[in-house]
């Protein structure tokens, strides 16, 4: 067990949610933050979050029902002790997470990098990728003004490498696309 505020080398990343008892055997029904969702039964190092700490959590079977996942927690075969973990969030260590190739990317690297956008012949500091959203045709970077921004206006821009994103650099914390900007 690792103390919510005690120093770690690990990073812990949301990844699902536990909504409430399935059946009366120990099963769980979970809001998964993974894409597909199905993928967080397939990780092995996963954590429950409680109040003060971060405990180990094995899922010893799940699957997909509905619109949601339901699983299986190790050692937890009544509805009573499955009850306990209600409202908890699951996390994965970001070491457990797979190698993205050349040019991808997972959202949360892109939280907090400042966009600029190619005006003619320079850059115009539109604001700070606030968070992303998946509307299903393509994400979306959701880009809302800072310090230093050109006006006050939050803007929506789809992401779409090559078109629109034309340069992600991580270590310098920027993006650069080239849309429409009405200043």
């Amino acid at each position: 067990m690792v103390g919510i505020n005690e120093p770690t080398d690990k990073l812990y990343l949301p990844a699902g949610k536990i909504g409430g008892c399935y059946g009366v055997k120990g099963w769980v029904k979970i809001r998964s933050f993974t894409d597909p969702q199905e993928n967080l039964l397939d990780y092995k190092s996963l954590f429950i979050k409680d109040k003060n700490s971060i405990e180990p959590l094995i899922f010893d079977s799940g699957r997909v029902h509905g619109k949601g996942l339901i699983a299986h927690i190790n050692g937890v075969d009544n509805r009573e002790r499955a009850e306990q973990f209600r409202g908890k969030e699951i996390l994965l260590d970001e070491s457990s997470l797979p190698e993205l190739g050349e040019g991808d990317y997972y959202w949360r690297q892109l939280i907090g990098l400042r966009v600029w956008c190619i005006c003619s012949d320079r850059l115009l500091l539109i604001g700070i990728v606030d968070h992303l959203l998946d509307t299903g045709a393509n994400d979306v970077l959701v880009v809302s003004p800072c310090e230093g921004s050109v006006d006050l206006v939050e803007r929506l821009i789809p992401y779409k490498l090559g078109d629109i994103v034309k340069k992600i650099d991580l270590v310098a914390g920027v993006i650069e696309i080239d849309w429409f900007l009405d200043a």
